[in-house]
């Protein structure tokens, strides 16, 4: 059975004073005895030597002198009768031999023979000693009887000790009274005063045990105290501010090892899949080169099957060399954090450049390309109105990338157009959100940049081909996904671009959106973060 502190304390206390104030009492009672002890044995010392004095007197005064014997058998009556008038107290005499010669209380001392403590204390007497014992409220004292020649006999005194036992009963009495009050009155103030140490450790438990259960605190529990309990109480906050902070930072790091075996999981669901697509595109050139190689083994003599051959197994290896050139990029940016070459640079001036090489292969398709960038004209001198941090390697391949695409998925007599605008940091990103919010995106990858800038370059591209379906949208970035994989295959695609386009530029601190797809056409919206005002 568990006892409470505070019951401990308060029975602590009570057997302590208690101890203390018995303690205390008996030896102050024994004191008392002793000194009252004393003080009978010299009265009674004092009387003796007087009725000594007393008979040697009447024995010196006789006439005519008789032996000390005889005198005391003829004035024994007569002396102990005076004696006890001289010394106030029942006097009685005996001789040498037991017999009682003289008593002021007749017929109230038994003989010697019949009272085995008067007899004990009379050869005591005898002896030169003095003896006495309680009787009731009296005290029997017995002492030699001197005479002019030495001991003739024994002295017995009957000496009233009423007084001195009413005064001990007194102070006994006295002790009890003031000794259960100091014990009452000096219990409720120990009591008071422990139950105040007893309720802060209390306190302290109750704390422990809330934070055992998890429930940590948020201010010392004896703040006013100035003593162990009050500091053992700011340790306990101390502890518990540090073991909340711990399993917050255990539980930040479980999240953090959870999201990174998620991740894990999703890339090795990724590199699968990405190696069943590589498998699965490599196999179709490879099939399309193996079986013209088939036919030229049957039918080598026929020109026109060996110009088909040449013009086919040309393409196959091409669309082959461009899909192993695209998946070592992504490897290279995947695995190896691909080691870019930055610099400052004139967004303006390479696009211009990336367009006018593009603008070839739009006139063979029919189609329109042209930039707008706000300026009326554009010298080569002049300052870089849009310059960025980046490589330049990079640049060409994404917008490279974004071209080609805009032009093989288009109409006949269709339009590509590149626009450059200077945004607001801060409106950018809240488009990005309300973009991403209103798609029913969580929150941005862990692979997007966050815009700190205060200014970003904004690049669109618009072409007028066919609408992106919208549940095929979230899709178009990974690798080897196309929207119609008939006419990637005719037009050369290999699915690889738009995921090569979106690691460059993420890489280097830039975002991409598909802004729009509709049968006016599509929109990508590239933003990069402007080096200074311009």
């Amino acid at each position: 059975m568990r006892v409470s502190i505070k019951l401990k304390f308060t029975l602590f206390l009570a057997l302590l004073l208690s101890l203390t104030v018995g303690v205390l009492s008996v030896l102050i009672l024994q004191g008392t005895e002793r000194s009252q002890t004393q003080q009978i044995e010299d009265t009674m010392a004092r009387q003796t030597q007087l009725a000594n004095l007393r008979v040697r007197q009447e024995y010196y005064t006789q006439e005519p002198r008789l032996d000390p014997p005889e005198f005391l058998q003829q004035e024994g009556v007569r002396l102990s009768d005076e004696l006890s008038d001289l010394i106030g107290m029942p006097v009685t005499l005996y001789d040498t031999e037991g017999e009682r010669i003289g008593t002021s209380l007749p017929g109230e001392i038994p003989p010697l023979e019949g009272d085995p403590s008067g007899a004990s204390s009379f050869r005591y007497a005898m002896a030169g000693q003095v003896a006495y014992w309680k009787q009731g409220s009296s005290l029997e004292y017995f002492a030699p009887l001197e005479g002019p020649e030495g001991q003739v006999g024994v002295i017995r005194f009957r000496y009233s000790i009423a007084s001195y036992q009413a005064a001990y009963a007194d102070i006994r009495g006295l002790f009890v009274s003031i000794g259960l009050g100091v014990v009452g009155l000096s219990f409720v103030l120990g009591y008071l005063f422990f139950n105040r140490f007893a309720a802060g450790i209390i306190r302290l438990k109750r704390t422990a045990d809330a934070i055992r259960r998890g429930e940590f605190v948020r201010s010392a529990p004896l703040r006013r105290r100035r003593d162990e309990l009050g500091q053992l109480g700011e340790g306990l906050y101390e502890m518990s501010g540090a073991i909340e902070r711990n399993i917050e930072a255990m539980r930040e790091e479980q999240h953090k090892l959870k999201l990174a075996v998620e991740k894990l999981q999703a890339l090795e669901k990724q590199q699968k899949e990405y190696i069943g697509s590589i498998s699965h595109e490599f196999k179709t050139p490879l099939t399309s080169i193996k079986a013209y190689v088939e036919l030229l083994e049957m039918y080598g003599d026929d020109p026109n099957l060996l110009e088909e051959a040449r013009s086919n197994i040309g393409k196959e290896a091409e669309r082959l060399y461009e899909m192993v050139e695209k998946v070592l990029r992504l490897a290279e940016l995947e695995k190896y954090d691909f080691e870019i070459q930055a610099g400052e640079m004139d967004a303006e001036e390479a696009l211009r450049d990336v367009v006018g090489r593009m603008r070839g292969k739009a006139e063979r398709f029919d189609l329109t390309l042209r930039l707008e960038s706000g300026a009326a004209a554009f010298k080569v001198d002049q300052a870089p109105r849009f310059p960025i941090w980046f490589d330049r390697e990079s640049f060409m391949h994404i917008f490279v990338n974004l071209l080609d695409n805009a032009i093989k998925y288009n109409v006949p007599d269709g339009t590509v157009l590149v626009e450059l605008q200077k945004r607001s940091a801060r409106e950018v990103e809240e488009k990005l959100v309300k973009r991403r919010s209103a798609a029913g995106a969580v929150e941005a990858a862990d692979t997007d940049t966050p815009i700190t800038a205060e200014h970003v370059l904004a690049i669109r591209i618009f072409n007028t081909g066919p609408a992106i379906p919208e549940e095929l949208r979230e899709r178009i970035f990974e690798p080897f996904f196309t929207v119609n994989r008939d006419r990637a295959r005719q037009s050369g695609g290999s699915g690889l671009g738009l995921a090569l386009v979106k690691r460059l530029t993420e890489a280097q601190g830039g975002s991409i959106e598909l802004l729009s797809s509709d049968e006016r056409g599509t929109v990508f919206e590239l933003t990069f973060p402007l080096m200074h005002d311009v």
